[in-house]
């Protein structure tokens, strides 16, 4: 059976040239895109509650939640294009996050603001694992470009972990 030239296209891998084994660019864009997910689903959560914050601390929890989710969705891409770059693939779809994400979501219709950052406290406890998870990957792998990135992104998470940690930290 023959095919049209825009299906032969779509029918060819996608064979982006990298320097890394088979095996590295399997293992590591398959860990970056379950990584991926993971941030996705951290954003998502983080604007929900950015969105749905209330009490006598909205103001400041509202932009400690913006400025958070800012920086988290900003390693999205950067996630996606290394997958890409070291010849793998990444998301293609919502229906994937959800197969994909570690992190639980949270629909609870009232989430108390204190409750809300401890919450975002712990995935991003939780992210910065899984990001030392992929670092040990990518440093078995000799991957220097992946793990250089993976260590900003665990120091911006820790940075995170540590304002949220001292925003709910009980007053004595």
């Amino acid at each position: 059976m023959s095919h049209t030239p825009a299906e032969t296209r779509r029918l060819s891998p996608l064979k982006t040239p990298s320097s890394l084994s088979t095996n590295a660019t399997t293992d590591i864009s398959a860990a970056l895109t379950a990584l991926l997910a993971d941030v996705f689903t951290l954003y998502v959560k983080t604007k929900n509650f950015h969105w749905h914050m209330s009490g006598p601390h909205f103001r400041d929890y509202h932009l400690l939640l913006d400025e958070q989710a800012e920086q988290i969705f900003a390693m999205t891409d950067d996630i996606a294009e290394r997958a890409r770059k070291i010849g793998g693939t990444t998301l293609r779809s919502i229906g994937q996050i959800a197969r994909q994400q570690r992190l639980l979501d949270n629909d609870a219709d009232f989430v108390t603001p204190e409750d809300m950052l401890s919450e975002l406290r712990e995935d991003n406890v939780q992210l910065v694992s899984l990001l030392r998870e992929v670092h040990g990957l990518c440093d078995e792998h000799n991957d220097v470009a992946t793990a250089s990135l993976i260590e900003n992104w665990i120091d911006e998470g820790e940075r995170r972990t540590w304002f949220l940690f001292e925003t709910t930290r009980p007053q004595k």
